[in-house]
């Protein structure tokens, strides 16, 4: 157990995201922020809060324009995300530390124990957490699905020509409603987590303090201090 008046080892701010990661949330957050508003305006168009919404917006083709446009943006953004990643992977040659391992079922199964008062304490967490990474590859399959969903939509005279027309229908269905389960997880599970419950501004400032890393990534902090592995920002 680490005292407070103990003098602090390594740098009082650890880097967690450079300049260009903390630009493509940035980018990601307002594209995400724009379709789920035009999204749900025209999902529930009939109902008076979507009317308002629509009418606030310019009508309803205005609506369109400017939620495709946003689904352009976040494509574009995610594209060059991915570019980042092989450009890591195969170039820098840098372990993804996204990736799921047997440490994530194990910390999970910890904090399950702990949580029904079995385990005396938590998981000890390293640069991602189970649950950061839960989150990652959910937000990875969402945006997979929106996109292919969004394009059949956008396109159903092309998309006909290789797929029943009923998948048309089908495509809208799964559209609205992964729109409605990604909006209420940023809301109800990412906001509160990120901002409520912990107030994290590493997306924003790009560091964390070392009170922040004792309490979010132990196991990293640990690392660090051992000189087992450098302060960095996340490479993903």
């Amino acid at each position: 157990m680490r005292s407070d008046a103990a003098p602090e080892a390594g740098p009082r701010a650890y880097p967690r995201f450079d300049r260009w990661q903390r630009i493509e949330h940035a980018i990601f957050l307002i594209s995400f922020t724009v379709l789920g508003i035009t999204g749900l305006a025209q999902m529930f168009a009939t109902s008076p809060g979507g009317e308002l919404l629509i009418g606030l917006m310019g009508g309803i083709e205005t609506t369109r324009i400017i939620h495709r446009t946003a689904a352009i943006v976040l494509m574009l953004v995610s594209i060059y995300h991915i570019l980042g990643l092989i450009y890591r992977v195969f170039v820098r040659r840098i372990k993804l530390s996204i990736v799921p391992v047997l440490q994530d079922l194990k910390d999970l199964i910890q904090d399950v124990f702990f949580y029904l008062g079995l385990q005396n304490t938590r998981s000890r967490a390293g640069h991602f957490s189970y649950v950061e990474k839960a989150e990652y590859w959910a937000l990875v399959w969402g945006t997979l699905i929106m996109a292919i969903t969004g394009f059949m939509m956008w396109n159903p005279i092309s998309t006909a020509r290789f797929v029943p027309g009923e998948a048309i229908p089908a495509a809208k269905a799964a559209h609205g409603g992964e729109a409605v389960l990604a909006v209420s997880a940023i809301i109800l599970w990412h906001f509160y987590h990120v901002h409520i419950r912990h107030l994290n501004m590493s997306m924003f400032t790009g560091k964390l303090s070392r009170k922040e890393m004792e309490h979010e990534h132990p196991a990293e902090l640990d690392d660090i201090d051992a000189s087992r592995v450098k302060a960095e920002p996340s490479q993903k």
